[in-house]
C-alpha cells in the first residue's frame, strides 16, 4: 500500500522532531505532519522572546544547541529546530492538517489529512497544548482587539492595554508593552501576583504595581469586553475601564476536541489527563502513543521539552519490538 510508514508523528514540534529522530535511528519509516511551519508553536511565540530554560536543557537528537548566552532566543530555537530536520533528513510535511483517524481490517491507522491519505503500523501525538488558549468565555472575546497570543509590543503604543492573568506570561507582557508606551491595567483573579513567576520577573512586576506605573486589580474577572471598554468584577461590584486591546494571558490546554476525534479518550477529571500508560506512553487506542507535554493534561507547568526528551526513544523503540513480534 503506497504512502505507508512504520510510524506516523502528528505535530511537528520539538518533540515530535525528536521523534522522528528517534524513529530514524531505529531504522524505522516515518511520516512528521504539520498543521502549521516547524516549530510552529514556538514560531508565535513574542518576536523577542528569551527561554526559560538554558540550551543545554533544550538540546534533542543528541546535536548540541549553541547559542550567544546561557538561555536561548527564540530565533536562536527556530535556527537549532531547522537544522535538526535537515541534518537527520526528517520526513516532515508542513501545512497538513490531520483530519480524522480510523484503524482498518489490515490493524493499519489509515490518517487523512487535508493534503492526502496515510497509513502506518502506530501513530505518535506530539500536538503540545500552546496551540489552544483557555478561553475567558465572555461577551465580547471574539472581538479583533481580544488577543490570546503576544507577538511584539509595538502595535499597542499609547495604547490603553488590559493584560488578564498574573503568571509568568502576563506578567512579562504587561512589562514589555508598558516599557514601550502602553497605558497597562492587570485583570487578576487572584490576590497577589503568582508566587512561581520568575524571580527575576516578580519584583519587577511588583514595583511597577506599586508605584502605580501598572495599575492592577485584584480578585478581579472580566464580565464583558466591549469595543471601547471592559466590564470588571472587584471586591466592591462591577465597574468599566475604558480599553483599547486586551491581552488574555489566561493560559493554553490540549486540544481535547481533536484528540477525542483521533479516538483517544479524556479524564472526565482532575488533570483532564489524556488516557495512556505512564510507562509505555501508549494510549487506550493500541499502537498510538503520545510524547511531550500533551501527556500532562491540563497540568501545564509539569513537563517541558527538557523532562520529556526521552519519550522519543521510548516510543521508538516499542514500536520497533512491536514489528519485530508481528
Amino acid at each position: 500500500m503506497q504512502n505507508t510508514y512504520d510510524l506516523i508523528i502528528i505535530g511537528g514540534g520539538p518533540t515530535g522532531i525528536n521523534c522522528g529522530i528517534a524513529a530514524a535511528e531505529a531504522g524505522l519509516s516515518h511520516l512528521i505532519l504539520e498543521k502549521g511551519v516547524l516549530v510552529n508553536s514556538l514560531y508565535h511565540f513574542p518576536v523577542n522572546m528569551t527561554f526559560f530554560s538554558t540550551s543545554k536543557l533544550l538540546e534533542i537528537g543528541n546535536t548540541p544547541f549553541i547559542s550567544h548566552s546561557d538561555k536561548p532566543t527564540r530565533r536562536e530555537a527556530l535556527e537549532y529546530y531547522r537544522r535538526l530536520v535537515e541534518k537527520y533528513q526528517l520526513n516532515m510535511r508542513y501545512y497538513e492538517k490531520v483530519l480524522s483517524m480510523e484503524r482498518n481490517e489490515e490493524l493499519l491507522y489509515h490518517v487523512q489529512t487535508s493534503k492526502g491519505d496515510y497509513y502506518a503500523n502506530s501513530v505518535v501525538v506530539a500536538t503540545g497544548f500552546y496551540d489552544t488558549p483557555r478561553l475567558l468565555n465572555v461577551p465580547g472575546e471574539d472581538l479583533p482587539k481580544v488577543k490570546h497570543y503576544f507577538d511584539d509590543p509595538h502595535p499597542y503604543v499609547g495604547q490603553k492595554v488590559l493584560v488578564i492573568g498574573a503568571r509568568n506570561s502576563a506578567c512579562d507582557v504587561a512589562l514589555e508593552t508598558y516599557y514601550k508606551g502602553a497605558q497597562v491595567t492587570m485583570a487578576i483573579r487572584g490576590e497577589a501576583i503568582h508566587d512561581k513567576v520568575k524571580y527575576w520577573i516578580l519584583p519587577n512586576i511588583e514595583n511597577r504595581i506599586k508605584e502605580g506605573s501598572i495599575k492592577a486589580y485584584f480578585n478581579t474577572e472580566v464580565l464583558e469586553i466591549r469595543p471601547n471598554e471592559v466590564v470588571l468584577k472587584g471586591p466592591e461590584g462591577e465597574f468599566t475601564i475604558e480599553n483599547d486591546f486586551v491581552l488574555a494571558m489566561t493560559g493554553y490546554q490540549p486540544n481535547y476536541p481533536f484528540l477525542q476525534k483521533l479516538g483517544i479518550e479524556i479524564e472526565p477529571e482532575g488533570d483532564c489527563l489524556p488516557v495512556h500508560n505512564a510507562e509505555t506512553l501508549e494510549t487506550n487506542l493500541p499502537n498510538v502513543y503520545l510524547a511531550g507535554v500533551v501527556c500532562a493534561g491540563a497540568r501545564i507547568n509539569k513537563l517541558f521539552i527538557e523532562n520529556t526528551r526521552d519519550h522519543a526513544e521510548l516510543i521508538a523503540q516499542r514500536v520497533k519490538e512491536k514489528l519485530v513480534e508481528v
